[in-house]
């Protein structure tokens, strides 16, 4: 269905216009009409001998060179990992190579502006973080990305798609950093993006044999191979179908940091088969699985190498631009304890001050606390189900507390946890007898 039919002014072509992606420049009361070719000719045009372009680009890069230098100063490994040991209990491993990734990527695009043009490069160093459910990978990109000055984004890898199916591109990743710049392109390009789940791209060749893998998993990491290293991608903005007329953004990723993670579940089955390669594996030599071998997880986590990494699912072009492997361990039951009440935002506090809002003090036993780090154990949730194990226990108390405005005391007992028992709710002048 043709809506519309125009002459371009310049090139005299006619124009049916057949969708809005294709409508020109067009001034209803002259009559004057520009076709979509003869715009972008223009603007290649105007890109080629605009003789201040280069001067304003330089200018920029100057400027962003100048703010660079601010953040290192302000943003150094021990100043880094001393932020997140706010937030995030031990996995101190994890914050040192995280903190250093991170100021590492400030000093390299100190380098590329302060030597454009130079044939000397610094390679970035993407990331690969690893850990078991709930040990902290996202929470501590998250309270990376609040603390450091350039964009930072979170894409759900496994909803990524090889182009022509049904699903996300891989330039998806780059256009929610962009949107998360504030559209601006430079600092775009010297940004941050975190590719969740990406153990489920794995391949299904892989040793990650899961029924319910994407046989197109290895295309998707073929898609992402040049977006890693460095290249121009293009993609259209947010709500704007893809059309070969629809105008397109242009990002090149060679500045910009990758940080992909995932639980990788069986990986470290992986590693202690690698380790034991060689040792007598049959007969009365054969070695029996037992639980023990759970508490060597850690042990064996930190021991994870590229080629563990390729039998899993992971393509080597893949494995090869992700030079940083960081991993990340189990958190027991002294640790999910720690997490419910020491960190800036643990739940314990949250719950505090929302009670305190109702004029209300609000007290854990220590075996309350205890029972809700093993709720979350048997869960095999780590740190992600806390608060949600104390939510359900708070539920009835919240929904009553603000029929009243008496002051109030609450005491949460192991039996809340374990057996479902309802808080204690005591006037604050019965305390000192309690």
């Amino acid at each position: 269905m043709i809506l519309q039919e125009f002459q371009c002014t310049l090139c005299r072509r006619r124009i049916k216009i057949v969708d809005q992606f294709d409508m020109p420049v067009y001034d209803p009361n002259t009559g004057f009409a520009i076709c979509k070719k003869c715009i972008r000719d223009i603007n290649h045009y105007l890109d080629e001998h605009d003789p201040h372009a280069h001067d304003e680009e330089q200018n920029l890069k100057e400027i962003f060179a100048g703010e660079l230098g601010g953040l290192l100063k302000k943003n150094k490994p021990h100043v880094i990992k001393a932020y997140l040991d706010e937030f995030i209990i031990r996995q101190e491993r994890a914050k040192k190579i995280l903190s250093v990734a991170a100021y590492n990527h400030y000093k390299r695009m100190k380098y590329d502006c302060e030597n454009d043009g130079s044939e000397d490069e610094i390679d970035k160093s993407n990331v690969i973080i690893m850990g078991p459910t709930g040990c902290g990978k996202t929470a501590l990109l998250f309270h990376l990305s609040k603390l450091l000055d350039i964009p930072f984004a979170v894409t759900d890898a496994s909803s990524l798609t090889e182009a022509g199916f049904v699903g996300a591109d891989v330039e998806v990743a780059v256009r929610n950093l962009y949107y998360a710049a504030g559209k601006d392109i430079e600092k775009t390009e010297h940004g941050i993006i975190y590719l969740d789940e990406f153990d489920k791209i794995a391949r299904k060749s892989g040793a990650n044999n899961s029924i319910t893998a994407d046989p197109g998993h290895e295309g998707v990491q073929q898609a992402m191979l040049k977006m890693l290293e460095g290249s121009v991608v293009e993609f259209t903005a947010r709500g704007q179908r893809k059309h070969p007329e629809a105008p397109t953004i242009k990002v090149n990723t060679r500045n910009i940091l990758f940080i992909c993670g995932g639980a990788f579940v069986g990986i470290d089955k992986i590693v202690a088969k690698r380790l034991k390669k060689g040792e007598t594996n049959i007969g009365f030599g054969a070695e029996i699985e037992s639980k023990e071998d759970e508490s060597k997880f850690d042990e064996l986590i930190h021991q994870v190498r590229p080629e563990d990494l390729m039998e899993y699912g992971i393509i080597p072009e893949i494995v090869g631009r992700l030079p940083i492997i960081c991993t990340l361990e189990k958190l027991d039951e002294d640790a999910l304890l720690r997490i419910l009440t020491e960190p800036k935002n643990a739940p314990v506090k949250q719950y505090e001050k929302l009670l305190a809002m109702d004029n209300v003090k609000l007290e854990f036993e220590e075996a309350a606390l205890r029972a809700v780090a093993r709720k979350a154990i048997e869960r095999k949730t780590g740190a992600r189900s806390l608060k949600g194990i104390i939510e359900d226990v708070m539920l009835d108390v919240m929904f009553d507390i603000p029929k009243s405005n008496e002051p109030r005391k609450i005491v949460i007992t192991e039996a809340c946890i374990t057996e479902g028992e309802r808080p204690k709710v005591l006037p604050v002048k019965d305390e000192a007898q309690d």
